[in-house]
């Protein structure tokens, strides 16, 4: 009885270890977060006012209204949203195919296919940055959003490739083998067993892609050069260029910047942790 009180009182602490140690953690990620929205909310004078005050003094809203005067923020979410819909669209869908592929499918050098697209994660992407460049500028597709988006329908990356091929092995082959006993072909299996049961990794790959593409700057500064076509990162840049002590302005901006990301991550968050952890279960 006494070493069951040991341990109960021996994991209780470690509990309450843990959970101080994430109130922490959970404190240093989102007090920045805090920092920029509570600027976005005050007046030049009470940002350098001293001490700091944690708490607007005066929650000014019309400073958002001011910052979209010349941060075109519908503007910049329309164009962000044109690269992002088809390109998540697309790399989610051809990864679950290629990772079907992999994890179902048997056809001469499989293996050896999926070493060099997992290899591939090793390839730094500045070696292939400029062969692209001069491929895309050799093209009528430069200067649009085409070279943005037309890689993810080639597989969708080799990550969420390798990502969505490990979760399909966790589904048992039996269900494959009597889908086939009752005459399904592969296009049946892959939508009526598979896709339902990989749903939380194309989730996944869905919020990763979104998250990459969000904050993409260096690509969509290569290929996107008219003003009108401009993505929030690149918009955010600019704007951010153009002031010299309206901090206010440029946290409006920046809060802008990262709700549509944040309730888009709110909404997938139950199959993206779902996903995270059922992923390689099975190797």
């Amino acid at each position: 009885m006494n070493i069951q009180s040991q341990r109960e009182s021996r994991e209780r602490i470690f509990n309450n270890i843990a959970l101080f140690g994430t109130i922490v953690i959970a404190f240093m990620v989102l007090f920045p977060i805090w920092w920029i929205v509570r600027s976005s909310l005050m007046s030049l004078p009470e940002l350098y006012a001293q001490p700091p005050a944690i708490v607007p003094p005066n929650w000014l809203f019309s400073n958002y209204k001011k910052a979209m005067d010349g941060f075109p923020y519908w503007l910049y979410l329309k164009n962000t949203m044109t690269i992002i819909i088809p390109s998540v669209l697309a790399g989610t869908i051809t990864a679950t195919f290629c990772g079907y592929a992999f994890a179902r499918l048997r056809f001469p050098g499989k293996k050896f296919i999926f070493s060099l697209c997992v290899g591939s994660m090793l390839l730094p992407s500045m070696v292939t940055l400029i062969p692209l460049y001069i491929m895309w500028s050799r093209t009528p597709l430069m200067g649009t959003y085409w070279p943005l988006i037309l890689p993810y329908f080639c597989g969708g990356g080799a990550f969420n490739i390798f990502l969505i091929r490990q979760f399909m092995r966790t589904i048992p082959m039996e269900l494959d083998e009597a889908a086939y006993i009752d005459g399904a072909g592969y296009w049946t299996i892959l939508t009526r067993i598979i896709i339902p049961a990989v749903k939380p990794a194309m989730i996944v790959v869905s919020l990763l892609l979104f998250i990459l593409l969000w904050n993409d700057l260096l690509m969509q500064t290569i290929y996107i050069h008219d003003s009108h076509k401009f993505t929030i990162s690149i918009g955010l840049t600019v704007f951010r260029s153009s002031l010299r002590q309206d901090w206010q302005m440029l946290m409006c901006a920046t809060c802008l910047s990262f709700i549509p990301g944040v309730v888009f991550f709110l909404i997938g968050q139950k199959y993206f942790i779902e996903g995270i952890v059922l992923t390689g279960m099975k190797s």
